[in-house]
């Protein structure tokens, strides 16, 4: 079955609940929650999507994350993914939204921030594949590895984001 998700407006205000499959075919905005995830060392996680996966098998990403259900704040929403996705609990916090348009539609993108511990068990029908990467390594792989098509936009925002509040 399909996942239910809130359909929203150009200023993050719920308009009606519709299946994400309809949201991403008819192109209307809904949320999605990710999740930067650093280890006390400073380094980024980074994994390889499952081959199952019906969006972006097998691609590379920088972030956790996946679509708000109905009722869900952000910060739960990730909580959630990082949950399902790497068996981890903990508590995300939202740094900055944005309409995201480098997906497979446009989108309201919440990204968060979360130090989290260097063991990592994942779910092998989410994750094929997990590593720690400092942040020039992970500019490097950004130039050479198969990337989804939001990683690129969504870790340049991230990176702007944390200068400015250094």
């Amino acid at each position: 079955m399909d996942e239910l998700v809130e359909r929203v407006d150009g200023r993050d205000r719920v308009l009606g609940v519709v299946s994400r499959r309809e949201a991403v075919l008819e192109g209307w905005l809904h949320r999605v929650a990710v999740t930067a995830c650093r280890d006390d060392r400073g380094r980024i996680l980074v994994h390889r999507r499952s081959e199952q996966l019906s969006r972006f098998p097998g691609l590379y990403e920088v972030v956790v994350g996946g679509a708000v259900g109905i009722g869900e704040s952000y910060e739960q929403a990730a909580a959630r993914e990082l949950a399902e996705e790497l068996g981890m609990r903990a508590l995300p916090r939202l740094l900055f939204t944005f309409i995201n348009r480098s997906g497979l539609s446009p989108h309201w993108l919440g990204v968060h921030e979360a130090v989290v511990p260097d063991a990592v068990v994942h779910d092998p029908d989410e994750v094929a594949w997990h590593g720690w990467l400092t942040e020039p390594d992970l500019r490097s792989a950004l130039l050479e590895w198969h990337f989804t098509p939001d990683s690129h936009e969504t870790f340049s925002r991230y990176l702007r984001f944390r200068s400015a509040r250094s």
